[in-house]
């Protein structure tokens, strides 16, 4: 739901700059900040499938808790990321790196899951009890800045 919030803020921008910059309904051509205010938006919803892939992927095959948590996280990240684009595009870098590094988690959540997967399937061997551990001790550090 957070994401669905998040988008339509992003696109209440766009429109808001839109008509401030034009007067008129949504128009491609603009000023700098209306480009700026467009990119940002482009940007966010070009990163949206990865997360919730690697978000549900997480979810389900590793650990919720953890996976929950990064998820939230980069929705805020991506918020910094949103505003700090619309201000000048050096102030955006720390929430696109940040986000990164969550979505990399995430990913990395994933392929511990789909291993332990197969490890039950070809071997009886559960790792489960032991990766949700170590993911639960981890996605604290994901607040280390």
């Amino acid at each position: 739901i957070l994401c669905v919030f998040f988008t339509a803020f992003f696109a209440y921008k766009l429109e808001h700059e839109s008509k401030h910059c034009n007067g008129k309904a949504f128009q491609r051509q603009g000023s700098s900040s209306f480009d700026r205010v467009y990119t940002a938006n482009q940007n966010c919803g070009y990163t949206y499938p990865t997360f919730l892939a690697v978000l549900w992927c997480a979810g389900l095959l590793c650990s919720q808790a953890p996976a929950a948590f990064a998820g939230l996280m980069y929705l805020f990240v991506r918020q910094k990321y949103f505003v700090g684009y619309l201000g000048e595009r050096t102030q955006s870098t720390p929430g696109y790196l940040f986000g990164k590094r969550i979505i990399f988690f995430l990913f990395l959540m994933s392929v511990a899951g789909i291993l332990n997967y197969y490890l039950i399937f070809f071997f009886g061997s559960d790792f489960e009890i032991h990766i949700k551990t170590i993911t639960s001790a981890i996605s604290p550090l994901l607040l280390i800045p």
